[in-house]
């Protein structure tokens, strides 16, 4: 792929991830863009990701559970989650989702030696917005994700 032909692909992957306001996978923008190798929309996903990590702008590209999305960094995403119609997830919640997403189902005990004591707020935050279920199972609880999870990120 020629220098000019690859800056368009570039192009065109950020702009599905702009528009797109949901995790998107190699896939599906293979879909949008027509870019046919799934191996190269990866490597324009990491170089993007790392241009905005790079950058200091409010806006970063993340990757959840092998897909990606645009949005913004903290502590702009919860000083201006009023603007938004979906549910905004702290940045601590966001990484215990996708260790969840991951290794489900998992004890909640198990959550907490890893993650620490700040986990269980975590929990309970990603609980109420109905993103995990948690089932009492001994002294502790098993997570899962929920079916909410899957379709917000476009999962299921």
């Amino acid at each position: 792929m020629d220098g000019d032909s690859k800056a368009t692909a570039k192009k065109m992957v950020e702009a599905v991830l702009f528009l797109s306001g949901k995790a998107v996978g190699a896939e599906e923008i293979s879909g949008l863009t027509g870019i046919v190798s799934l191996s190269q929309i990866g490597k324009i996903l990491k170089e993007i990701e790392q241009e905005y990590r790079e950058r200091d702008t409010p806006i970063i590209v993340s990757e959840i559970a092998g897909k990606y999305v645009m949005e913004l960094r903290e502590p702009y995403a919860s000083r201006l989650s009023s603007l938004t119609n979906s549910p905004e997830i702290s940045k601590g919640a966001l990484r215990i989702l996708a260790y969840i997403s991951k290794n489900e189902p998992i004890m909640q005990n198990r959550l907490i030696k890893l993650f620490g004591d700040s986990a269980y707020q975590y929990i309970r935050e990603l609980t109420d917005k109905e993103f995990i279920a948690a089932q009492k199972e001994g002294r502790t609880k098993r997570i899962t994700t929920t079916k909410k999870f899957l379709e917000y990120f476009s999962l299921g």
